[in-house]
């Protein structure tokens, strides 16, 4: 099996599991910063290192709270992204002030991970 085949098999299995990593976006209709990160961040996310550490996972706020993230703290402040390793929160940075600071931010944060 290529390298890249057997990565992309334990990428997999890691995200089904439900212990992966993962970046949970805190977003919300309106959000003009959301939207931001939408248009200049969330197209390449899953192309990068740091998205095949941690997908993203998008959760609207004004909706049900999912019950798997009901142990973390609740933000009313879009968007929030939650770095997520076996359902415990790693770190959190809130807010998108543009593609620089959140690529070096994000870095941070995953640099945390096992």
């Amino acid at each position: 099996m290529r390298t890249s085949t057997l990565l992309a098999v334990l990428i997999l299995a890691g995200a089904t599991s439900g212990k992966a990593a993962e970046l949970v976006m805190l977003e919300q209709p309106g959000c003009v910063w959301c939207a931001r990160f939408n248009a200049e961040i969330a197209p390449a996310w899953p192309k990068t290192e740091e998205g095949a550490r941690a997908p993203l996972r998008r959760v609207d706020i004004t909706e049900a709270w999912p019950e798997d993230l009901d142990h973390i703290q609740r933000e009313r402040f879009t968007p929030t992204f939650i770095l997520m390793d076996e359902g415990e929160e790693i770190g959190r940075l809130r807010g998108y002030a543009g593609d620089e600071f959140f690529w070096f931010s994000i870095d941070e944060l995953i640099a945390k991970l096992p």
